[in-house]
């Protein structure tokens, strides 16, 4: 089997996603706005193009002609999939899936209204003066987020009614696309949160689950994860029904990162991913015998996947750089690599800013071993790198 992959985006995720491809022997073309994008680096080609232009979409798959178009962020003419759909090229998980997910309001409307799921109260809004409105309706404090925006930009929490103005600028700043419009969610007072990655399968085989894994966050991006999080068997079971029933809506086949609150009254749906996601970088650690790249290759592909076992606990902490940089360099490599059951990787991102995620440590230990003992290991192992300009 050889088959071409058309990957949109084609950050860190995407690079996993494409050394994990080239090792059972697929061509990948990489595409991003901006050149050396860290997929493009183990790619077999790349485009450099604006992803929301529709006409530049199309030229690419023309000229490519792929297999498979696998979005892996949300900047994207999502729209012109069904497109593709007809002319026989799969899209992953498929085009109504990733229309619907690049987008808050669609999926938050699937989820809440069609499929009755536990959602926090949310209203939108289209203008600063909207948002006044929505922030009443559902209260103080709440959460703001732009409808299309990635690892967390233009999110924000509203504490009183000084932070609305700021909070609508923040969010049409990190907004990604050309809609501007918000969700407000009223505060859902939970005591965790959780990542469950979902993958569903074609030919009729089961919808299968990993283990799930605990994150936290700082300024609306992830710092920490590890797998397995504690979870009531009654809150996983519940979480297990809602992923099950969100995603057979979506359709298709692949690897979803579906997000819940958890809290003393139940299971909150959140945010789905139509595809890796970044807490499930934790799956590097040797967590699961498959990495989540993996399981999304191989439900992509039509692989069968027998199991999802498992195999040790592990967490991940991200490394941030501090500074702008053209042109990045690391110190602490020694460091790090002499540390016992501990891995890292370096996206190999061509610029630099502060707070920009550039890499990831690794720790993994038996099931035994305290979850609370291996987040702290990857916490100093990730300060042990430094990023320098």
């Amino acid at each position: 089997m050889k088959t071409k992959i058309l990957l949109l985006g084609s950050g860190e995720l995407g690079k996993e996603f494409v050394i994990t491809a080239q090792r059972i022997g697929q061509t990948v073309i990489a595409v991003d706005s901006y050149e050396s994008a860290p997929a493009m680096q183990v790619a077999h080609g790349f485009e450099v193009i604006n992803m929301l232009d529709g006409a530049e979409l199309d030229r690419i798959v023309a000229k490519h002609q792929p297999d498979f178009i696998v979005p892996e962020i949300e900047a994207i003419r999502t729209e012109r999939f069904y497109d593709y759909e007809k002319q026989g090229i799969t899209v992953v998980p498929s085009a109504k899936a990733a229309n619907f997910t690049m987008n808050r309001k669609a999926i938050r409307d699937l989820a809440a209204k069609e499929l009755g799921l536990r959602t926090a109260n949310y209203r939108y809004a289209t203008s600063a003066n909207e948002l006044v409105k929505a922030v009443s309706e559902v209260g103080i404090p709440c959460v703001v987020k732009p409808l299309m925006s990635s690892s967390g930009k233009g999110q924000s929490t509203i504490k009183s009614t000084e932070d609305i103005t700021k909070a609508w600028n923040y969010a049409v700043e990190g907004s990604r696309g050309d809609v501007v419009e918000v969700i407000v969610e009223a505060f859902v007072n939970f005591h965790s949160e959780i990542t469950l990655l979902t993958v569903t399968q074609n030919h009729n085989l089961p919808t299968l689950f990993c283990a799930p894994i605990g994150h936290r966050q700082e300024r609306g991006d992830y710092q920490e994860s590890w797998q397995p999080a504690k979870v009531s068997e009654k809150d996983i079971l519940e979480a297990q029904d809602m992923a099950r029933k969100v995603t057979e809506a979506l359709g298709g086949a692949g690897l979803f990162g579906v997000e819940f609150f958890l809290t003393n009254e139940g299971v909150y749906f959140s945010e789905l991913s139509p595809r890796p996601h970044d807490t499930g970088m934790v799956t590097l650690a040797g967590t699961q015998n498959f990495n989540e790249f993996e399981l999304h290759l191989r439900a992509v592909l039509g692989l069968p996947i027998a199991e999802i076992t498992l195999e040790k606990a592990g967490a991940s902490a991200v490394i941030l750089a501090a500074e702008n940089s053209n042109h990045p360099t690391y110190l602490g490599i020694e460091q790090i690599a002499s540390l016992p059951k501990t891995d890292f990787r370096i996206f190999g991102k061509p610029t630099s800013r502060p707070y920009r995620r550039m890499g990831v440590a690794l720790v993994n230990d038996s099931l035994e071993t305290p979850m609370e003992e291996i987040i702290e290991r990857a916490k100093t192992a990730a300060k042990l790198v430094k990023v320098m300009v």
